[in-house]
């Protein structure tokens, strides 16, 4: 039977305008269900709810209803605590819809974003997503669907492996539907212009295109416009009922439904052959909407527009070669040993102690000062603003932690772009630690992208491109450097993200204090296919209770020797010149190993750093 609807879909398809249905979850939100629910699992605990929400359409004249299944998938419902009802919840939404549309609405398996970063941006692998939407359209498939809408699609990448995953599992007969979602300029939210995301639509296998949700009836009307330039496939629209309001703590949609209508003749005269409605969309705006395209003879044609094609397609700069980045670049070019000192932001506005070290580790031959962005999720000065000032005032070049706990990708790029512009050119992609482990375990963290997806992005603007792979006009010279943990409890994982970190554009690696030499040598040879200049990190030990909050608390492993000698001290005086002899004898050892070492300063003890340093000796 399904199949026989399938074909029966395609066939209406060419032949006229179909109307989709509208927001399910605005509908539920309606009813009273609160926002944190999951609105999929409904389809089990509320089922009477799901279809009386489908009815609703169907009798306004709804020729396509959507199953209640957008978040369906794995991740989003394992998140509710749903994951082992993956099946049951997708078959639930097919049955549901089938019954309200009975025979006079086709049955569309919806389905969402995973709810994940995925590569290059996150770490989920392109594989392993197309696995996860397999599973959640082979659910939909064998529990009898018509055709498949694919929507609220904001990363290319994803939508790619939804659609590849979609036609493996459907085959070649079932219609497939790709939507995205896109800004209030017919952008992408991660940066692909209309065209871009388009020409991309369609070479891959999907049979309709267009866009949902956004930002209301105008701007997707104005997208659909330009798309069809790009594009002879036929063109879905359905978008929200406008922008939300909010009003007494409730989000209100303020599209009318006669103004949904309005649009719906524009619509048709664009081409489009699947109209519906998104977010705050109701059975009455798809009543008007059916209303209006119905009183219309059926349009075939495209509407004449004229889009500018731009000169040439969008190149990337070729980068700034490492050597002429930094004088830390050029120093790694030449393979020279180098050596920082990490130097923490001031708690306050007062960076006097901080400057202080800095010109003493200056004085001493260091190369760099290396600046930790908000360490163990800490509130202190910019660490952006730390370096600034440290080069200034102190003569020394700084070394940028920039983390992703604080920042959304927007917030990201432009902070990216004012490092470069401020002359803070060397950078340390990290992920951050999360708020619990600091002092405001209330605070909300970002974590947009992780390590990963930073990497990613800085190499992006170093080719003169955003986040969206559109040209800036200029580029960035911004150093890449990586973290790594050599003592890793899996240390598999911790291969893995880093050959990622390569991919991207990583240009050097620092790694988490080493003080188990087998450790860094078994990492060494696992990244030997993948090898970059090494910073081992060394950490002075001040105290054996420091030695114990190293193994315990930070999981860095710490030779029972080194603990015997820390243990052995019998004042705090002798304690810190045993961390000290520690640190040496760990520098003359790994120096043979890697291109340098990043010198931890313990409690603010500079003179520590400059102590240890001096084993490195001519350089």
């Amino acid at each position: 039977m399904s199949r026989s609807r399938s074909r029966e879909f395609r066939e209406q398809l060419a032949q006229r305008v179909l109307i989709a249905d509208g927001a399910m979850g605005t509908m539920l939100y309606s009813k009273g269900v609160f926002i944190n629910r999951c609105y999929d699992e409904l389809n089990l605990s509320a089922p009477a709810l799901v279809r009386e929400t489908h009815e609703s359409y169907v009798k306004v004249g709804a020729e396509i209803i959507e199953t209640n299944t957008f978040g369906a998938n794995r991740p989003r419902l394992t998140s509710h605590g749903f994951g082992d009802k993956l099946q049951a919840i997708n078959q639930a939404g097919v049955r549901l819809a089938r019954e309200a549309a009975s025979d006079s609405a086709f049955v569309a398996g919806a389905v969402g974003p995973l709810g994940v970063r995925i590569e290059p941006l996150g770490p989920t692998s392109f594989a392993e997503a197309r696995a996860m939407f397999r599973e959640h359209i082979e659910a939909l498939v064998e529990a009898g669907v018509d055709l498949l809408i694919l929507e609220t699609f904001s990363d290319l990448n994803e939508l790619r492996e939804a659609i590849f995953a979609a036609r493996d599992v459907a085959g070649e007969e079932m219609v497939v539907v790709a939507q995205v979602t896109i800004d209030d300029y017919g952008n992408l939210p991660a940066g692909a212009t209309t065209e871009l995301f388009t020409r991309r639509l369609d070479e891959w296998p999907a049979d309709v295109i267009g866009c949902n949700c956004s930002a209301g009836p105008k701007v997707t009307f104005e997208t659909i416009e330009k798309m069809q330039h790009f594009s002879s496939k036929p063109l879905s629209a359905m978008p929200n009922a406008g922008h939300p309001a909010t009003v007494e703590g409730r989000k209100i949609y303020l599209c009318s439904p006669e103004y949904m209508a309005q649009y719906a003749r524009r619509f048709l005269a664009a081409g489009v052959r699947i109209l519906g409605g998104c977010c705050g969309t109701t059975p009455e705006h798809i009543k008007e909407v059916h209303s209006e395209v119905r009183s219309l003879a059926p349009v075939h044609r495209r509407l004449s527009v004229t889009v500018e094609e731009p000169a040439a397609a969008a190149q990337a700069i070729p980068k700034v070669p490492v050597a002429q980045k930094s004088s830390l670049g050029a120093k790694l070019t030449e393979g020279k040993f180098v050596a920082f000192v990490e130097i923490l932001p001031p708690r306050g506005v007062d960076a006097s102690k901080e400057i202080a070290g800095a010109r003493l580790c200056s004085e001493h031959g260091i190369d760099g000062i290396n600046v930790p962005d908000g360490p163990r999720a800490s509130a202190r000065m910019s660490a952006q603003i730390t370096c600034q000032i440290i080069q200034q005032q102190a003569g020394i070049e700084a070394v940028l932690h920039f983390c992703c706990r604080d920042r959304n990708i927007l917030g990201i790029q432009s902070e990216l772009l004012g490092a470069h512009a401020a002359g803070v050119r060397n950078l340390i992609c990290i992920t951050g630690d999360p708020p619990r482990m600091g002092s405001y375990p209330s605070a909300t963290a970002v974590f947009d992208v992780d390590a990963i997806g930073l990497v990613n992005i800085v190499n992006n603007l170093n080719h003169g491109l955003d986040i969206g792979g559109n040209p800036m006009g200029s580029q960035t010279a911004l150093l890449i450097g990586v973290g790594a943990n050599p003592g890793a409890l899996n240390l598999d994982e911790e291969i893995r993200r880093f050959e990622w970190k390569v991919q991207g554009g990583a240009e050097y690696v620092v790694t988490q204090p080493v003080f188990d030499l087998n450790l860094l040598e078994g990492f060494l040879k696992r990244i030997e296919h993948a090898r970059l200049p090494v910073i081992a990190g060394i950490w002075p030990l001040v105290s054996y209770r420091n030695a114990e909050f190293m193994v315990n608390e930070l999981r860095v492993p710490v030779p029972e020797e080194y603990m015997e000698r820390m243990r052995a001290a019998g004042t705090a005086e002798k304690a810190r010149e045993q961390g000290v002899a520690i640190a040496r004898e760990m520098v003359q050892r790994v120096r043979p190993m890697v291109q340098g070492v990043q010198l931890s300063a313990p409690f603010g003890r500079y003179q520590l750093a400059v102590e240890v340093a001096e084993a490195i000796g001519p350089r």
